[in-house]
Parts: C-alpha cells; structure tokens; sequence
C-alpha cells in the first residue's frame, strides 16, 4: 500500500484507525492555503477533520463557487 499522508503536492485529509482499541490518527495539507495540521487521539482527529471541513479543503472549495 502506498503512502496516503497528504503533502503540498498531493493535498488532502487522512485518517487512520488500525483497531478499536488504538488511537485514531490524522493529518491534512491544504491545497487552497497550504495549512498543515496533524493530531493524535479520538477526539482531537474528530476536531482535525471538522476544522478541515469547515476552513479547509471543502471550504476553499465552497468559496470559490460563491
């Protein structure tokens, strides 16, 4: 499998889980303003993704349709 951790030249989000019982992790790279965060844990990749969505990627998105 290849490596799907978003970077500037492939932006995006990315979430992983391996079991119920470890600590979800994630990552995202912006394509519309190049913000990068990370997180570590449930709850905090909860926020990662929700951040992303609402001032991110599929935001960036949004705007542009305006």
């Amino acid at each position: 499998m290849s490596d799907l951790t978003p970077t500037p030249d492939s932006p995006g989000l990315h979430v992983a889980k391996p079991s119920p019982y470890a600590p979800a992790t994630g990552s995202y790279v912006c394509g519309g303003c190049d913000a990068a965060a990370t997180a570590h844990g449930d709850s905090a990749v909860q926020g990662l993704v929700q951040d992303y969505t609402d001032q991110h990627g599929p935001a960036h998105a949004r705007e542009g349709q305006r």
